[in-house]
């Protein structure tokens, strides 16, 4: 099942969901179509119960790179010229930012787990997008710049949150103050992406290969998993097993769990409907 929409592709099949990046700017770039529909798609998928895993990947030769700025001149050009500087523009642009985050937030608040495919150019607001994203994969050629200081902006979509969770504060650091260019085998030792494949065609099938190997697993204990983790990420190792040990307490028992040990029982795949 495919659904269009102006600035990305939704394709489903089999538990996992596509987002496509399709621009329509040079190197599906992200114009204000992107930021519009963005959210509604992952508010769309996070309640959708056919959907276990989220793939979000760019077409043709890029994922992303990064904010369409000749398409939001029209959107940002009035709230940041110098000749309008009222309480008005300024409470204007801090709108658009939070409704541009939604975007980011999006994908991070999702409770389907999210893997970001990255090939080619991954900039700016790509990065932004793939760092609120479970974990990373990356085909050779790739190369990722949190470049928005080289256009006088601090990256304000969550990559400067996010990253340090990732790759540490140095890393996160060296990327925002150079605004340089990091290609895969960095990143890779950065511990930004989990794997660097030949080809963007490997990287694909690699990429949907794991996708599926999740969505075999009984879908609401993967997305315990998640939520787990990402309460346990800013609190002690305490409060995290206390937090776990109320999950199972009221989640535990299911019937995908009797399928488990059925399945074991009987030596057959399990078929597990989240339920």
């Amino acid at each position: 099942m495919t659904t269009a929409y102006q600035s990305l592709r939704v394709e489903k099949a089999e538990g996992v969901a596509e987002i496509v990046l399709l621009g329509p700017g040079k190197g599906n770039a992200l114009g204000p179509d992107f930021w519009r529909e963005m959210p509604e798609v992952l508010r769309a998928l996070d309640v959708d119960e056919s959907v276990r895993v989220v793939l979000l990947r760019g077409e043709g030769a890029h994922f992303s790179y990064g904010l369409d700025l000749a398409g939001m001149t029209e959107t940002l050009g009035p709230l940041i010229s110098g000749d309008n500087n009222t309480a008005f523009e300024r409470t204007k642009l801090l709108q658009l930012i939070h409704q541009m985050q939604g975007a980011t937030e999006g994908l991070s608040r999702c409770r389907k787990p999210v893997i970001a495919a990255i090939h080619g150019w991954c900039i700016g607001g790509g990065i932004d997008l793939i760092a609120a994203c479970d974990f990373r994969y990356c085909s050779r050629e790739a190369k990722f710049s949190l470049r928005e200081a080289r256009v006088g902006i601090v990256a304000d979509l969550g990559a400067l949150q996010r990253l340090p969770r990732i790759i540490g504060e140095g890393n996160t650091r060296e990327m925002a103050y150079t605004a340089g260019d990091f290609d895969a085998e960095r990143v890779l030792r950065m511990g930004l992406v989990n794997e660097v494949f030949e080809s963007p065609e490997a990287l694909l099938t690699a990429a949907r290969a794991t996708a599926r190997k999740i969505a075999e697993n009984p879908p609401l204990v993967v997305q315990g998993a998640k939520q787990v983790m990402e309460y346990c990420a800013d609190k002690s190792i305490e409060d995290g097993l206390r937090y776990v040990a109320v999950w199972n307490s009221a989640f535990l028992q299911s019937n995908d769990l009797t399928e488990a040990f059925s399945a074991f029982m009987e030596r057959r795949p399990p078929r597990f409907q989240g339920r």
